[in-house]
C-alpha cells in the first residue's frame, strides 16, 4: 500500500485523532461524509485493532510495508514489543528532525532529509527511515542553515521533548536518551497493534 495522499482533515476526523497536531481538523467531532454525523457503528474487536493501527501509521506517515518491517523488528527486542515499537518510530530521523523544529510536519522534516538538507553527526544522511541512537547529534548542512521554512517552523517551535537538547548556536539537536512511554502519544493503545499483528 502507498503513502496516503489524500485529504489531512478527512482522515483525522475517520480516525479521530488530531495528525497536524494542532486539533484544527476535529472541530467537528464525527466521522467525514454525508451520514458522519449519524454514524452508531458497533466497531468489532478487529476494527478497533485496526483503528489504532491506522492512527499511529498515519501519525508517523509511513505506508504499510515500512510499518510492518519496523513491527518485526520490534517484536524481536528484549523488552514489551508494543512500547519498543513506538520508541522505534520515535527515533526515525524524519520524526527528530520534526521534534527539533526544523520542520512544521512529519511531512515537512521527511522532505528536509530526502533533500539531503539534515545531517547525523556531521555526516549528509538523506534516508529518512535512518534509526537515530541515544548520543547522536542531529544538525543542518552549512548551507541550508538559511532557508526560511527551517528559521519559520524553529520559530514556531513551542516544545521540546526532554529526551532532546537544542543548541541555538550551533543549530543542532542531541538525542539523549530513548524516550520513555509516558512520553509518547498516550492516544495511541499499543496492545491492540501487537494484538492486530499477532492474529
Amino acid at each position: 500500500m502507498s503513502r496516503y495522499t489524500g485529504p489531512k482533515f478527512k482522515l483525522s476526523r475517520r480516525l479521530g485523532i488530531s495528525l497536524s497536531g494542532t486539533g484544527k481538523e476535529l472541530k467537528r467531532p464525527y466521522p467525514p461524509g454525508q451520514h458522519g454525523q449519524g454514524q452508531r457503528r458497533k466497531v468489532s474487536g478487529y476494527g478497533m485493532q485496526l483503528m489504532e493501527k491506522q492512527k499511529l501509521r498515519h501519525m508517523y506517515g509511513l505506508n504499510e510495508k515500512q510499518f510492518s518491517n519496523l513491527f518485526v523488528k520490534a517484536s524481536h527486542m528484549p523488552g514489551i514489543t508494543g512500547e519498543n515499537f513506538m520508541i522505534l518510530l520515535e527515533s526515525r530521523l524524519d520524526n527528530l528532525v520534526y521534534r527539533l523544529g526544523f520542520a512544521n510536519s512529519r511531512a515537512g522534516a521527511r522532505q528536509l532529509v530526502a533533500h539531503g538538507h539534515v545531517t547525523v553527526n556531521g555526516k549528509k544522511v538523506d534516508i529518512a527511515s535512518y534509526l537515530v541512537s541515544p548520543g547522536d547529534v542531529i544538525g543542518l548542512r552549512e548551507r541550508s542553515r538559511g532557508l526560511a521554512s527551517i528559521k519559520e517552523a524553529l520559530a514556531n517551535r513551542n516544545f521540546l521533548p526532554n529526551y532532546l537538547e537544542f543548541n541555538e548556536a550551533a543549530m543542532e539537536g542531541k538525542f539523549t536518551r530513548l524516550p520513555e512511554r509516558s512520553e509518547l502519544p498516550q492516544e495511541i493503545d499499543e496492545r491492540q497493534i501487537v494484538e492486530f499483528y499477532s492474529r
